[in-house]
């Protein structure tokens, strides 16, 4: 996650889909071409109840970007006395993203009334139902992990540890990636964002 339109490089993020849910996490550092510009910047955003997203770009595009989702989820269901699909928040945030406006690399998770569902979408609006993803230029190194640990028989509960541990790998290999973590997850009782003390309790569980 960058602060500069001219030089996008930087950020990790991962998601993946377990057996009862779906987890999300971040690294938290934003930078200025070389310069660390920020040290607790937040790229991973709960856009309602059920319903999260992680984000790899510019810092203006992504918060702008995010805004507008949740915004739109909320009329939506308002309008409609509904939930709003995952499958919908998809097609949305494509649509949105096709516009040009918005160079934000975002992966969406949640859970409907179909169970747990990821996608991964880039700047253009192409997206991807993924079971694994992750972001940025440390995703190289998460991979590693995801690809080793990772498992769709994985609870929430195990998925937790395996996404701080992938972004541990982003994070001591790739300089873009840094300084402090943040976890999501979204099962049917809705998302949780962890705290820095229950993030340090999993990690020192890996």
């Amino acid at each position: 996650m960058n602060q500069s339109d001219k030089d996008v490089k930087g950020t990790t993020t991962v998601g993946f889909v377990c057996k009862d849910g779906v987890v999300l996490a971040t690294e938290t550092r934003a930078t200025m071409g070389s310069l660390v510009a920020n040290k607790g910047a937040d790229k991973l955003f709960q856009l309602n109840d059920r319903i999260g997203a992680t984000i790899a770009g510019t810092v203006s595009h992504a918060q702008s970007l995010m805004d507008i989702i949740s915004a739109e989820i909320a009329l939506y269901e308002l309008r409609n006395e509904k939930e709003m699909s995952m499958d919908a928040v998809a097609v949305l945030t494509s649509n949105i993203l096709k516009s040009g406006q918005y160079y934000v690399q975002t992966i969406l998770g949640g859970v409907d009334k179909n169970g747990a569902k990821l996608y991964s979408l880039d700047p253009s609006g192409s997206y991807m139902e993924e079971k694994c993803t992750a972001t940025g230029s440390g995703s190289p190194y998460a991979f590693g992990v995801l690809e080793d640990r990772y498992s769709e028989d994985l609870t929430v509960e195990e998925g937790k540890k395996v996404a701080i541990k992938a972004i541990t790998s982003a994070m001591e290999r790739d300089v873009y990636s840094g300084n402090g973590y943040r976890l999501g997850t979204i099962t049917k009782e809705g998302m949780k964002i962890y705290t820095e003390e229950e993030i340090a309790e999993i990690k020192s569980q890996i």
